[in-house]
């Protein structure tokens, strides 16, 4: 089992979490490797002065207090940010959800047709089945018949099978999500008068 890494609180540490860098973008900034940054933030090496002053400088930027980790924004327009979003990359987000879902909702429509055509199928099969020819009729017509019945038998199971289900529901699901994402964008917008 892998062991969870202890999390550093040195000051290289602190100024990347702090500005969301990755060991290899600070000791860029720094001028070191992010090998020895590495080192550093393990207590193996300590800092030289001139790495020092270099840190010094987005160090000095740090808060006072460390600040909660972040949290989900709370809901609504302009929570996180004031005012309206620039209008021009939510439409067009909202023009390709509404194609997207209009796109899923033709696919069930398919789907729940051919649901439809497998039920009756799944109804009229067993009694085709009882006027098959028998096993002992070698002819070719009944041959090909009895395959013909085999080959819909199979086609019926696999339309109504798990398979069609899970395909079924997913594409449900995906809709839903996406005409949900719509109505959430389309609130995003101010109301035209």
């Amino acid at each position: 089992m892998p062991r969870s890494a202890i999390r550093s609180n040195t000051l290289p540490a602190q100024v990347r979490r702090y500005f969301g860098l990755p060991q290899w973008e600070l000791a860029a900034f720094l001028g070191v490797s992010p090998e020895l940054v590495k080192h550093i933030e393990a207590g193996r090496r300590s800092l030289s002065s001139p790495v020092l002053l270099r840190l010094n400088e987005l160090a000095r930027l740090l808060p006072a207090e460390p600040e909660p980790p972040a949290t989900v924004a709370p809901a609504g327009p302009g929570a996180v940010f004031p005012g309206w979003p620039e209008a021009a990359p939510v439409l067009a987000r909202l023009d390709g959800c509404q194609h997207q879902a209009a796109r899923h909702r033709r696919q069930l429509a398919r789907l729940t047709a051919a649901l439809a055509l497998a039920r009756r199928w799944e109804q009229a099969l067993p009694g085709l089945q009882a006027t098959a020819p028998a096993l002992t009729d070698t002819s070719a017509g009944a041959a090909r018949r009895r395959r013909w019945l085999a080959a819909r038998e199979q086609q019926t199971r696999e339309a109504l099978g798990p398979a069609a289900a899970a395909r079924y529901q997913l594409l449900r699901v995906r809709m839903e999500a996406l005409e949900a994402e719509a109505a959430a964008l389309r609130a995003l917008l101010p109301a035209h008068d």
